[in-house]
């Protein structure tokens, strides 16, 4: 089962998804705020976060910013009433797994809970063409020789390192083990003749991939 942590300011609709996955999920903590949430969160340490989009002090970009800094291996789960492109976008740029909205069934959110647990990331129907519009242009166009070089895998590892994560971070971010991450980074070194993450980050940057 599970262990997930919930987060919602509106009370009365987190009881009711507590009572819902009653069951289903083992709720080990709830918070109605940004702070009351970062600091609950790091402390209990869930393997998934359901949390809102919109709250004050900052919303759930602000709690997942926080948590995912010291506690990459937690994911999180956006359940929001909000269907719009912009707030789906921000939170998965983010580093949310997965996307729904508040009219989701509680058999459809239980499955989503757990998929993201296996690393799997979920939208709501209507909201995954959304992020793929979004992503369709983050790698630059294949006229780049140099890009069209590394695999998809090998891109996604570059592009988490290019951003400063460490090597445990991008390992847990794609269920890699530490080892393959390794593989994968030298891999990229050698295939675009670069000899450090400096460069690898500096010839990221360059091509807008971060």
């Amino acid at each position: 089962m599970t262990r997930l942590f919930l987060v919602d300011d509106h009370q009365l609709f987190l009881a009711g998804v507590k009572a819902e996955l009653e069951g289903r999920a083992d709720v080990v903590g709830v918070a109605a705020d940004v702070d009351e949430a970062i600091s609950s969160i790091r402390r209990t340490r869930p393997e998934v976060v359901l949390i809102d989009v919109h709250m004050p002090g900052g919303g759930g970009l602000a709690v997942l910013g926080a948590v995912t800094e010291t506690n990459p291996e937690i994911k999180f789960l956006a359940l929001s009433v909000s269907d719009a492109a912009e707030d789906v976008i921000a939170m998965i740029r983010a580093g949310a797994r997965g996307y729904v909205t508040k009219t989701i069934s509680a058999d459809d959110l239980a499955e989503a809970i757990d998929r993201v647990k296996a690393g799997d990331a979920v939208f709501s129907p209507r909201l995954a063409g959304f992020v793929l519009d979004a992503f369709a242009g983050g790698l630059p166009a294949p006229a780049d020789q140099e890009l069209d070089q590394l695999t998809p895998r090998e891109r996604e590892v570059l592009r988490l390192i290019a951003r400063g994560f460490a090597y445990k971070q991008v390992a847990t971010r794609l269920s890699l083990s530490v080892k393959t991450v390794e593989s994968h980074v030298s891999a990229v070194l050698r295939k675009l003749q670069l000899s450090s993450r400096h460069e690898l980050a500096r010839w990221a940057t360059d091509r807008r991939i971060v």
